[in-house]
């Protein structure tokens, strides 16, 4: 196991706040899976589920190199999952959340090519390509459901 001390303090803030963020998207997706269940949209409940086994596996994958990397895992700050009225308000905050989680990576690659950590470089970049495809596959839905570009929530949406 290779000593913390060895690795950059600011990917090792990376690595806090993106399992943070990976933790508030499991709690939000599973939100959201009860939620549209209870509404009788089990098409989209069984969608939210499997949102939330990627997002777990992300967190996994962290933790391991938090280990790797001598670090005591600690997600402290998660974000609350964000209730709605309609589906698409729901995919309005996973469009929000998967931004934030996409821009934290783009930023920590960044960084570790910068520094010259290839090997944390590589591992953020993997996270941020996965997080890239799952935004797409977001958008993708909303506009499958007839929503505008640039929809904001609570915007009266005519299908």
């Amino acid at each position: 196991m290779r000593q913390a001390t060895t690795t950059h303090i600011r990917i090792l803030g990376y690595l806090g706040r993106a399992l943070s963020l990976e933790y508030s998207a499991i709690q939000q997706y599973m939100t959201q899976a009860v939620l549209t269940e209870s509404w009788g949209l089990t098409d989209a409940a069984v969608r939210f589920r499997q949102e939330t086994v990627e997002e777990m596996q992300h967190a996994d994958r962290i933790i391991q190199q938090m280990l790797r990397l001598g670090v005591v895992p600690n997600a402290s700050q998660l974000n609350p999952a964000r209730p709605a009225r309609n589906l698409v308000d729901l995919l309005q905050h996973d469009v929000a959340l998967e931004a934030e989680i996409v821009a934290l990576y783009a930023e920590a690659t960044r960084f570790c090519e910068r520094l010259g950590d290839v090997e944390n470089g590589e591992f953020f970049n993997t996270l941020l390509q996965e997080e890239l495809e799952h935004a797409r596959s977001i958008e993708d839905w909303l506009k499958s459901l007839g929503v505008p570009p640039g929809y904001r929530e609570g915007e009266r949406v005519y299908f």
